[in-house]
């Protein structure tokens, strides 16, 4: 399972809660805009419509978490260019070229910096 991190694009406002990804139901928001940045949390590879883990490889889980970062960054007029920082957990290192490959898809230019970390386990919000 991939579960990427969209830590910090340029936005403006204060506090936000993004209406295209699926509620959240922990006490936390998709987003907090502090100044002219906006932090994002952690996307996993839920499907918004149905609030299901969407099934398939690292390809799919990857495509998923990324059209839910692209959600949040849409809803504020943003693109995937605005994003300075980005953190990957992987629960398999083997995994990363499926991941980067979809990776690659969503960022084109003006790549952010990256981390990319392996995890024991991700947990479904």
């Amino acid at each position: 399972m991939v579960q990427t991190v969209a830590s910090c694009c340029y936005a403006k406002e204060n506090r936000h809660q993004t209406r295209p990804v699926r509620p959240c139901c922990r006490p936390y928001n998709h987003a907090v805009r502090v100044g002219d940045l906006l932090f994002c949390a952690g996307q996993i590879p839920i499907d918004p419509a149905t609030g299901n883990l969407v099934s398939g490889d690292i390809k799919a889980q990857a495509d998923r978490v990324l059209r839910n970062i692209k959600a949040i960054l849409d809803d504020q007029k943003l693109t995937f260019a605005n994003v300075v920082k980005s953190t990957v957990f992987l629960t398999n290192l083997a995994d990363f070229a499926g991941m980067n490959e979809m990776y690659a898809k969503h960022f084109t230019a003006d790549f952010p910096a990256r981390s990319t970390i392996q995890v024991a386990a991700s947990q479904r919000r």
